[in-house]
């Protein structure tokens, strides 16, 4: 089985910083794609940042030049780095991966359990 498991947030006053984490554990032959969505109350989830497993990036219009992505291959972990945060980035955040779980399967995707951000005076 895989699982992901997301840390890091918690409530941060407007301008400042957070850094997310996100491990990958379990059965893992390679990851692929990860990335990082979120979702605020009443709206639907939504991408925030993608990474390849070469280091290629893509973020979303709203967080471009706040937000860094970033992948640690070693540690099978994705991070993502939030400056200049505003109240309108508040939601809960999701890992995503594409996992493969042995050389001969294709990858499946899978989600983390969510981590708060909550950005309030």
């Amino acid at each position: 089985q895989v699982q992901l498991v997301e840390s890091g947030g918690g409530l941060v006053q407007p301008g400042g910083s957070l850094r997310l984490s996100c491990a990958a554990s379990g059965t893992i032959a390679s990851i692929g794609r990860m990335g990082w969505y979120r979702q605020a109350p009443g709206k639907q989830r939504e991408w925030v940042a993608l990474i390849s497993r070469g280091g290629n990036t893509n973020y979303a219009d709203s967080v471009k030049g706040r937000f860094t992505i970033s992948r640690d291959n070693a540690k099978d972990t994705v991070y993502l780095q939030m400056n200049s945060l505003k109240p309108e980035d508040t939601a809960v955040y999701y890992c995503n991966a594409d996992i493969s779980t042995s050389w001969v399967e294709v990858a499946g995707n899978y989600w983390g359990q969510g981590t708060q951000v909550t950005v309030s005076p």
